[in-house]
């Protein structure tokens, strides 16, 4: 990670605050608590859904973020890859909405997550969950924070008691490699968190110890959540726990962990033994 972050990005953290907000102030009137999106929804290539609220959201930032530095390249989930990005110094990595199938389906675990990556690392971090009014964000070498309140991983140090969440082939598999002498350890079970970027998060904060995350996640969903969880002692890593890289001409990982630094060496352990 770069030594410290320029004091020219460092400087521009009110204004994407107040741009992120209201980035998701325009898919607000869209969202119905427990009902079915009011907004016009179709699918892309490979079947999963977009509705127009993904794609007015994801406009305004490429607007707004590129006013706010023009010299950085772009990465989103909504907008076309351009190649450009991979020679850029200055990357924004943007999910207008992460967790689309929440959104639409009136669930509240959906969130916006923007990032930036300096030298291909992210030194800005921001995820906002509004149905929550919980706003994340992190500065590289400056902590994390939850609504102004810094965030810390929890103080969990072994995998029995463990609250975990994740995809069900993946916690059965981390269970049966932590099962010692035919006792299986008795996690605590989070429900699912459709948002990979606020499953992160919530791994940043403490009130999840550990969080699978099933092949085929994307820059968007992890960039600005991996942030967060680096500066408030954890990290998302690979099953043999190497740290995850961004901006690579592919931008589709394999199965990732987020969790605390404390626990990564067991959790990989149990993984590998699974």
């Amino acid at each position: 990670m770069p030594a410290r972050v320029p004091e020219t990005i460092h400087a521009l953290v009110p204004a994407l605050r107040a741009t992120i907000r209201e980035a998701a102030g325009l898919a607000f009137p869209h969202y119905r608590a427990g009902g079915q999106t009011n907004a016009r929804i179709w699918s892309k290539t490979g079947g999963s859904p977009v509705t127009e609220a993904d794609v007015a959201v994801d406009t305004f930032l490429k607007i707004r973020l590129g006013a706010l530095l023009p010299a950085a390249a772009w990465l989103s989930e909504e907008t076309a890859d351009d190649a450009q990005r991979l020679g850029a110094d200055l990357v924004w990595i943007v999910d207008p909405i992460d967790g689309t199938r929440a959104f639409l389906t009136g669930h509240p675990d959906w969130s916006v997550s923007v990032a930036l990556l300096c030298e291909g690392q992210p030194v800005l971090g921001f995820v906002h969950a509004p149905v929550h009014d919980h706003f994340y964000e992190a500065v590289a070498g400056h902590g994390a924070t939850r609504n102004g309140a810094p965030l810390r991983v929890s103080a969990q140090s072994r995998l029995p008691g463990a609250r975990v969440t994740g995809p069900k082939p993946m916690m059965d598999t981390l269970a049966r490699g932590a099962t010692r002498d035919g006792v299986k350890p008795e996690f605590v079970v989070v429900e699912r968190v459709p948002s990979l970027a606020l499953r992160v998060a919530r791994v940043a904060e403490g009130s999840i110890d550990v969080g699978l995350v099933s092949s085929d996640a994307r820059d968007w969903d992890l960039a600005g959540a991996d942030l967060l969880l680096r500066e408030a002692g954890g990290s998302v890593s690979d099953l043999s726990g190497t740290p995850t890289t961004y901006n690579r001409p592919d931008p589709v990982h394999g199965s990732l962990i987020a969790l605390s630094d404390g626990l990564r060496e067991q959790t990989v352990a149990a993984l590998a033994r699974g």
